[in-house]
C-alpha cells in the first residue's frame, strides 16, 4: 500500500494544502480501502474534539479509526478544561503528548490554526465556518465514482456562501472541474476564498458567481446544495428562508441541468427547504453514497497522514 509521499505529520486545516496529484493518490486510496483490496492495521489514537454538533463526520472518524485498527477519544469540550477557559495553546501542547492526531470541529479558522502551532502531531479540518475540506474529499470522491474524471465537468452550488461553498471552489479550482456558485448577493462566499481558487485554478477551469439560479444550473453534472442557516446561526434560520427561496434544488430546476446530472447534499437536510423530498430520494441523488464515502475518504487521510504504508 503506498501513502501519499511526503504526506505523513502535515495538517490538513483546507482543501487548498493538497494539490490535485495528491487529491488524486488520496481517493485512489479511499477507493481500495472501500473494496477491501487494502486491509491495513494502525495502532494509532485518534482524538475528535468537537465544539459544534457532529454526525457524519463524528461517526465516520470514529469508524473509519476503529476499522484500521486504531483507537478513538471524544474530546467534548463540555466535559474538558478547554470548555471552562484553558487556552488553545496549553490544550493542544497537552493533546499533542497524548494522542497521534486531532481532528477539531470548530468555529474560527483562525483556532484551528491555533491547534495546528501548537501541536506537532497532524491536525485535521473536521469543518469550521472557513472551510470544510474533509466533506468536499467525499464529494470528490462520489464525482469520480459516478464520472469517472473531472475534466469538462460543471459542479453547480445553490445557496449560502458558506464553509462548503468555499471548499467546493478551492476543490474545483484545483482538480480543474468548473465551479457555478449560485448566492444572493447579500450571502456570497469569502472573497479571500474566492482569489484563492481564480490563483490556483487549472487553465479553462471557470468560477463563476452568480445570483442567478437558472444560469448556474444550465448544463450542469453536478447539483449541490447545503442548509441555509449553518451551525451557530440557528436564530436567523426564519429570516432567512425568504432570501433563499428562490435558490431551492427541486425537480423543476434538476430538469434544466444535464439529464445525466448527479445530486448532492452534505446533509443534514432541511426537505422542502434548501432542497425537496422529490429530488433528495430522487433517482439523481447521490447522497447515500456521498455520505458512505464520508468514511473511507477518511480512512485514507489518516492513514496518509500518519503514515502508514
Amino acid at each position: 500500500m503506498e501513502t501519499i509521499n511526503n504526506f505523513q505529520g502535515r495538517d490538513l486545516l483546507s482543501i487548498a494544502d493538497l494539490t490535485a496529484a495528491e487529491i488524486a493518490q488520496l481517493l485512489t486510496l479511499a477507493s481500495q480501502l472501500k473494496d477491501k483490496t487494502l486491509k491495513p492495521q494502525c495502532q494509532k489514537v485518534l482524538g475528535l474534539l468537537f465544539y459544534k454538533a457532529s454526525t457524519r463526520t463524528r461517526v465516520s472518524f470514529s469508524v473509519a479509526m476503529y476499522q484500521l485498527g486504531g483507537q478513538v477519544i471524544d474530546l467534548n469540550p463540555s466535559v474538558t478544561q478547554v470548555g471552562r477557559g484553558e487556552p488553545i495553546s496549553d490544550t493542544a501542547r497537552v493533546l499533542d503528548r497524548y494522542l497521534d492526531i486531532l481532528a477539531v470541529r470548530t468555529f474560527k479558522q483562525e483556532d484551528l490554526e491555533t491547534f495546528a502551532h501548537y501541536a506537532t502531531i497532524p491536525i485535521i479540518n473536521a469543518l469550521t465556518d472557513l472551510e470544510h475540506p474533509c466533506q468536499i474529499l467525499a464529494d470528490l470522491l462520489t464525482i469520480q465514482e459516478c464520472f469517472g474524471t473531472y475534466q469538462g465537468l460543471t459542479l453547480s452550488y445553490f445557496g449560502d456562501g458558506n464553509n462548503v461553498a468555499n471548499s467546493l471552489l478551492l476543490a474545483g479550482a484545483i482538480v480543474g472541474m468548473n465551479v457555478r456558485l449560485a448566492t444572493p448577493k447579500t450571502h456570497l462566499p469569502d472573497p479571500n476564498i474566492v482569489a484563492q481558487a481564480e490563483s490556483l485554478k487549472q487553465p479553462g477551469t471557470e468560477i463563476t458567481l452568480t445570483e442567478d439560479p437558472q444560469i448556474a444550473v444550465k448544463g450542469a453534472h453536478v447539483v449541490y446544495t447545503d442548509v441555509w442557516a449553518s451551525m451557530g446561526q440557528e436564530a436567523d434560520a426564519q429570516a432567512r428562508i425568504p432570501i433563499f427561496s428562490a435558490y431551492q434544488v427541486n425537480q423543476n430546476l434538476l430538469t434544466q441541468a444535464d439529464s445525466e446530472a448527479i445530486v448532492l447534499h452534505c446533509l443534514p437536510a432541511h426537505r422542502e427547504e434548501e432542497i425537496t423530498t422529490e429530488v433528495l430520494e430522487g433517482k439523481q441523488s447521490r447522497v447515500w453514497q456521498q455520505a458512505e464515502n464520508r468514511m473511507h475518504v477518511q480512512k485514507a487521510l489518516l492513514l496518509s497522514l500518519l503514515g502508514i504504508n
